[in-house]
């Protein structure tokens, strides 16, 4: 009979198990995975399971397992697996974190800071797309004449409030980024955050108000008088139209800034930070920590990140876009290609997080971005290469690759997300990557003939956020190239090998590809489950589960943990052992979870029951301590087979209850379960019984 395994838990399974996951963290596509051994992983196992795109091994003990649009939603259930939660710290990314830099190799330092980039970004993408979404929507109702978004008058109040649905998003990205970039560092992400919203603060921003006067001095310069005009005075030039302003604070000089939209002065703040808190942390006593800590943080970092740090970051962003801007003046047509054959090579590697940091720092100083033009035709000729895969997928009725490329098709186009495309198809066969660049080519190639693109604001790159650029024409003419360029070529050349393809129309056509020697009985039971409905998911049955151990039964409300007595885990009861503690498996099935510290178990029983008998409370603990384990993750077990032995005393000892919830992990997919038991039970007695949904 078949176990009924979900797309969460086969994933765990596939990448050795809660212990061996050393960090876990996901983006907009994609599972991120550091592990203490990343061998144990079978690339065809996991690219086999419902719902994964791709697996993408990486340098070190890093894999990436690519899901698409649902990430979150895997990663979520991922986390709150038994199997997860059982494991204790390691179910906990942010202190597995700590542990990261155990796994990177002689470039360490470069490492660290790609990720300390991209993980300062990476938890925001949910926001910025939900965010281009509606800057698309305004756009295309400026380009139609309908509202007139550049002059807040014209457009009136009601157009002013849905402009403020993104403008959060973007004006206090400082803010956004600074709790992520503390966060990253392992210090408090709100120390990071306040510093950094001091600078935003109406109080702060009083200090450059514009009510003040001016007075001519000479050669187009002039002096304003501000409300603090014994305090600020600003200098504008008229003629290159620029405004610098100067508080004197303490009798010392402050460059005052607007921070709204600024990236880099978090960046740069919070890597002084970090060093400062737990500086801090050592110094300061325990009990004194919480209050002073914070404080003298405060104290240092404010008047630091004002006085120097913010003006610098200010000033390197603007330097850097500066530079940028000079090339695709002086040079359209090869930093429009450069761009878009860039980015096919930084996307897999997380290393285009800092280009788009430069979008938005160039938004802020010149009032539009010059990259993001290019980088589009890159975009668009990734999806023409999954385009012209599914025509070939159409034609030769391969259902997989149809649903795959169906699927990236949709997110790329509609949400301008190529990790679908680029790690469930393009990474996987060598033939597309030659294809994709040459549409990038020539996008590019178009784009900067035409002397380049504006675009208003910071987007992702889809069929929806077109009139955010300018021309507009020139844009449509340049992604079309690139997405018909690819498209064609891989219909005309095809993305595979002759091998692929003959193994693909061997598979659409049904052929039998024979198990390998060392094929596990797991794994055979698993195929073997494909002709037919396991036992207790077929309509109707009713279906009992023995207790594991002799005790008392409990009823599942009365366990002494809220997460399993909510019933947040799954239905069931619990046993309190008495006499000895001898905990057997109700039926035949597989072990899935089986964490060295002995204290649960995970089975997917035969008959399609997922259980899970999570010995004691609080008992992981223990590490394993009075815990004799007799069985491991992948064992098939049958009816009475012993799972592990404990040790009362040690367990009494500690002062942890030893009632054992027994909880049916995949309730959702039955009608009921329910407690058949009361009073003392004997091992293998009925304890539950499981209705399966007509």
């Amino acid at each position: 009979m078949t176990t009924t395994t979900s797309t969460p838990e086969a994933i765990l399974d596939a990448v050795g198990g809660a212990d061996n996951i050393v960090h876990l963290t996901h983006c907009a596509t994609r599972l991120r995975f550091e592990l203490h051994d990343a061998s144990v992983i079978d690339k065809a196992t996991v690219e086999a399971i419902p719902g994964v795109l791709g697996a993408v091994p990486q340098s070190g003990d890093r894999y990436q397992i690519v899901i698409g649009g649902a990430v979150q939603g895997v990663y979520t259930e991922i986390m709150n697996l038994p199997a997860m939660k059982s494991a204790g710290a390691m179910s906990d990314a942010d202190v597995k974190a700590a542990a990261r830099s155990k796994a990177r190799g002689k470039n360490a330092i470069i490492d660290a800071f790609f990720e300390y980039l991209s993980d300062s970004f990476r938890p925001l993408l949910p926001v910025l797309l939900g965010a281009s979404l509606i800057i698309a929507f305004e756009a295309m109702l400026d380009a139609l004449g309908i509202v007139d978004f550049r002059d807040d008058a014209a457009k009136g109040a009601t157009w002013v409030f849905v402009d403020s649905m993104w403008r959060s998003v973007f004006y206090f990205l400082p803010i956004m980024v600074a709790y992520n970039a503390a966060k990253k560092l392992n210090i408090d992400p709100w120390v990071g955050t306040a510093v950094m919203a001091a600078l935003m603060t109406p109080n702060f921003m009083s200090l450059s108000s514009k009510a003040y006067t001016e007075t001519a001095s000479g050669s187009g310069m002039f002096t304003q008088a501000l409300k603090f005009s014994d305090q600020v005075t600003c200098t504008t030039n008229h003629t290159l139209g620029t405004e610098s302003c100067v508080a004197h604070i303490f009798g010392l000089p402050m460059q005052l800034n607007d921070y709204g939209g600024q990236v880099f002065v978090p960046l740069i703040m919070v890597a002084v930070l970090a060093p400062l808190y737990k500086g801090l942390q050592k110094i300061i006593p325990v009990n004194l920590q919480m209050v002073f800590v914070p404080f003298l943080s405060f104290v240092v970092m404010m008047p630091v990140t004002a006085f120097l740090l913010g003006p610098i970051g200010v000033w390197a962003g603007s330097a850097i876009g500066a530079g940028l801007a000079w090339l695709n003046n002086s040079a359209p047509i090869v930093f429009a290609i450069v761009i878009p054959l860039l980015y096919p090579f930084l996307v897999p590697l997380g290393l285009h997080w800092p280009l788009n940091a430069l979008m938005l720092i160039n938004i802020d100083t010149l009032g539009y971005d010059f990259i993001q033009g290019p980088m589009g035709t890159w975009n668009f000729a990734c999806f023409g290469a999954t385009a012209g895969v599914l025509v070939l997928a159409i034609r030769d009725k391969d259902r997989v690759m149809r649903q795959t490329a169906s699927g990236a098709l949709a997110a790329g186009l509609l949400g301008g997300i190529s990790e679908p495309s680029l790690y469930g198809i393009h990474l996987r066969f060598k033939r597309v990557y030659p294809r994709m660049l040459i549409g990038c080519a020539v996008g590019g190639l178009i784009v900067g003939i035409g002397g380049g693109l504006k675009a208003s604001t910071f987007v992702f790159t889809s069929l929806l956020t077109i009139p955010v650029f300018s021309p507009m024409f020139l844009y449509v003419v340049g992604i079309t190239a690139a997405f018909l360029t690819a498209m064609v070529l891989i219909i005309i050349t095809d993305y595979r090998t002759k091998e692929e393809r003959a193994a693909a129309m061997a598979a659409a056509a049904g052929g039998a590809v024979e198990a390998p020697a060392e094929d596990t009985a797991a794994d055979l039971a698993l195929e073997a489950g494909a002709a037919g409905v396991a036992e207790a998911l077929k309509p109707g049955a009713v279906t009992e589960i023995a207790s594991p151990l002799v005790g008392d039964v409990v009823a599942l409300a009365d366990v002494p943990d809220p997460v399993f007595s909510t019933g947040a885990v799954g239905d069931g009861a619990g046993v309190t052992p008495s006499g000895e503690i001898v905990v057997t498996a109700p039926a035949a099935g597989t072990v899935v979870v089986a964490p060295a510290s002995g204290h649960a178990y995970g089975i997917n029983l035969d008959n399609g029951v997922e259980l899970l008998i999570h010995v004691g409370i609080d008992t992981v603990n223990l590490e394993g301590k009075g815990f004799d384990v007799k069985v491991k993750q992948g064992d098939r077990v049958t009816a009475g087979q012993e799972l592990v032995r404990v040790d009362r005393a040690v367990v009494e000892e500690a002062g942890y209850s030893l009632t054992t919830p027994v909880l049916v992990t995949n309730t959702a997919k039955f009608a009921s379960v329910e407690l058949v038991a009361s009073g003392g039970i004997e091992r293998g007695a009925a304890l539950l019984r499981i209705t399966a949904q007509d």
